[in-house]
C-alpha cells in the first residue's frame, strides 16, 4: 500500500468523490451527493488507521477527525450549510495546531514519536532526543505548516463558497488535495533531518 499511496489518494480522495458529486447531484440532490462523495475517503482512511495496528496519538487523531467531520456533514441539513461547516471546521483544526505549539507538545512531534516507535524504537529515549532545542523547532514549523495550511484553505473556501455557491465543492476537493501534498513535501524534509538525528543516536549507542 505504501508504495501506490499517491495513486490511492487521488482514487479516493479525489476522483471518486468527485464522481458521485458530478454523478450524483441530479438524482439524489446536492446535499445527499456531497455526504455520499465523502464514503469512500472516510472508509480509505479508517483503513489506513487499520494498518497501523495500534491505538497511538496518530491513530485516535484521524479516528477523532474523521467522527466529527461526519457529524458536521450529516448535521448540517443542506449543502451550503455542509460547505460552510467545513470550512469553518478547517479553522478550528487551524487552531488545534497552533495550541499543540504554544503548549509545547507540537502535534507534528507527537506524529514523528508514533511512526519512530513503530519501527521499533524506544519511545521515551526519542521523546528526548526530539524535545532538544533543534528538532523541536523543526516540529513547530512543521505544526505551522499544517496551520497555515488548514487557515489559507479556509479562506480560498470562503470566497469560493461566496463566489460559487454549492458549486465550489468538487473545486474545494482537488485544493484540499494539493494543499495536503504541498506540505506533505514540505514536512518530509523536517522528517527527514529528525529521523537522521535517530539514527545517529542508534548508531552511537551501538558503538558504546
Amino acid at each position: 500500500m505504501k508504495k501506490n499511496i499517491i495513486v490511492l489518494d487521488l482514487i479516493f480522495y479525489v476522483a471518486v468523490p468527485l464522481l458521485v458529486w458530478n454523478f450524483g447531484r441530479d438524482y439524489l440532490g446536492d446535499y445527499l451527493a456531497m455526504i455520499l462523495s465523502s464514503v469512500p475517503g472516510i472508509l480509505y482512511s479508517l483503513y489506513r488507521f487499520y494498518e497501523i495496528k495500534k491505538i497511538n496519538f496518530f491513530g485516535c487523531f484521524i479516528l477523532i477527525n474523521l467522527v466529527v467531520g461526519t457529524l458536521i456533514d450529516v448535521l448540517a441539513g443542506s449543502a451550503i450549510q455542509l460547505l460552510w461547516n467545513n470550512t469553518y471546521y478547517l479553522f478550528v483544526l487551524g487552531g488545534v495546531f497552533v495550541l499543540s505549539i504554544i503548549i509545547n507538545k507540537p502535534i507534528a512531534l507527537l506524529f514523528a514519536l508514533d511512526i519512530i516507535e513503530l519501527q521499533g524504537s524506544d519511545r521515551k529515549e526519542v521523546k528526548q532526543l526530539f524535545y532538544q532545542p533543534k528538532p523541536l523547532l523543526v516540529f513547530k514549523l512543521i505544526t505551522l505548516a499544517f496551520a497555515l495550511r488548514d487557515v489559507v484553505l479556509g479562506i480560498v473556501k470562503i470566497w469560493l463558497i461566496k463566489e460559487y455557491g454549492v458549486e465550489a465543492f468538487d473545486k474545494g476537493i482537488f485544493l484540499r488535495q494539493v494543499f495536503s501534498w504541498a506540505i506533505t513535501i514540505l514536512t518530509g524534509f523536517g522528517f527527514y533531518y529528525v529521523t537522521k538525528i535517530v539514527e545517529e543516536h542508534s548508531e552511537r549507542k551501538t558503538a558504546l
